[in-house]
């Protein structure tokens, strides 16, 4: 888990989600046999759809055309990549891609294609602790949700300014264990930080509103960040 490889940005930029099907596979062949997490394979997709998107915050355009060219291309190769892929795109894709992804990857599982071990779990994991903090002033403020796929848990974090109208400026999953009590530590030692424990609805509604209002990254990490994370956080919102 961690911030975006730049390479996957490299691969998939130039292209359109109705001439990716290849290359798309030929990327899920060699990650997603490596695979052992949901999210890890979350990761990858929200990557993958990031890249393709061409820096278009919206989103809604490319993951129509993924429903509408990739689906179908993938789905025709009916290969173990192929159903991993599906169920990817199935997890943290839009309404329709979800259900396209889905219907595809039913019909391939009827064909015999055998299923990746984490495709029963993803895209549905457990909601655990949820935390803000932001400056005295509340200029900035993240909010921090943990989620958990059996044992293991990730931590999704959301830095949202309400100096540019609360928009996100910047997104990142980390490891969960032992996050919170970091966290607290270091707000605790900080007179300037406000920090609280928060209950997941109200972390919802902070992040729906949030992905409603836009994003504003000030950086390239930050701008980065935000297109290889935006459908994973798009979909937990969700």
């Amino acid at each position: 888990m961690g911030h975006a490889e730049p390479d996957i940005a490299e691969l998939f930029a130039p292209l359109r989600p109705a001439q990716a099907s290849d290359v798309v596979l030929n990327e899920a062949r060699q990650v997603l046999s490596h695979v052992r997490e949901p999210i890890d394979a979350e990761l990858w997709g929200s990557d993958m759809i990031g890249a393709l998107s061409g820096g278009d915050q919206a989103g809604a355009d490319v993951m129509t055309e993924l429903a509408r060219s990739l689906v179908p291309a993938v789905e025709m190769k009916a290969t173990p990549e192929a159903l991993g892929l599906l169920r990817v795109l199935g997890a943290i894709g839009s309404t329709e891609l979800k259900a396209t992804a889905t219907a595809a990857a039913e019909r391939l599982t009827v064909q015999g294609v055998a299923d990746p071990d984490w495709a029963a779990t993803i895209g549905s994991p457990t909601i655990g602790k949820c935390w803000h903090y932001s400056d005295v002033g509340g200029r900035q403020e993240s909010v921090t949700v943990s989620f958990g796929y059996g044992a293991s848990e990730h931590a999704l974090s959301v830095l949202i300014d309400h100096g540019k109208g609360g928009k996100i400026k910047d997104a990142w999953v980390d490891d969960a264990e032992g996050l919170l009590d970091k966290t607290w530590m270091a707000a605790d030692n900080d007179p300037l930080i406000v920090f609280e424990a928060i209950e997941p609805a109200d972390a919802a509604a902070r992040l729906a509103k949030a992905v409603a209002a836009g994003e504003c990254p000030s950086k390239p990490d930050e701008a980065d960040d935000l297109t290889a994370h935006r459908a994973l956080l798009r979909a937990r919102v969700h």
